[in-house]
């Protein structure tokens, strides 16, 4: 979980062939089919500079942010992109939360542990106030920040904490739509 993936990989030159392929297919998706309503999301992106290599290799093979409606998001699921959650709005034009991974680097609990299950947990005030911080300055720098994860199909407390940190979207698999939709509406008529 902990090696090299995510940005790491996008911009090394032992993977340049297969990055270059990955925007290839975007740039199709864009180009040749008109779906210019795809946003690319950068992984495990753990530094600015890192963002940088990895938007300029994008650059390189034809996928410039802000060209023609491009948004390029970070995914948040490193402490650091929190900490430094300034720094990568200037270089991103939103935030995608992984839950899971943020819960699992902010308690240093691998998620699939058995032995350390009860440890791991979305609801630990260290996991909220990150998400809370993260929302509060990404929408400081007018960035739009949703959540990737399952713990909003599964917790409709977790999606009312979500709705009144003010979350612009919430990510969730079609089978539990209907159900994460009627728990947003519910936390919004409460924060009315």
């Amino acid at each position: 979980m902990l090696g090299r993936r995510g940005a790491s990989r996008y911009y090394d030159e032992r993977y340049r062939e297969g990055f270059a392929l990955e925007c290839r297919a975007l740039r199709r998706v864009r180009d040749d089919m008109g779906l210019t309503n795809l946003v690319v999301m950068i992984p495990f992106c753990r530094t600015p500079q890192e963002a940088d290599r990895v938007l300029a290799v994008m650059s390189e093979n034809g996928l410039t942010r802000g060209h023609r409606g491009l948004h390029v998001y970070v995914m948040a699921e490193i402490p650091a992109n929190i900490l430094l959650a300034e720094q990568f709005a200037e270089r991103f034009d939103g935030f995608s939360i992984g839950s899971n991974d943020l819960t699992q680097l902010t308690l240093g609990v691998d998620r699939d542990s058995e032995l350390l299950a009860h440890l791991f947990d979305e609801h630990n005030p260290a996991v909220t106030r990150s998400i809370e911080s993260l929302i509060a300055t990404a929408h400081a720098a007018g960035r739009h920040v949703g959540l990737c994860g399952q713990r909003p199909s599964n917790d409709p407390g977790f999606t009312g904490f979500l709705v009144e940190a003010g979350i612009d979207s919430i990510s969730v698999t079609p089978d539990s739509f209907a159900v994460v939709k009627q728990h947003v509406a519910t936390a919004e008529s409460n924060l009315a």
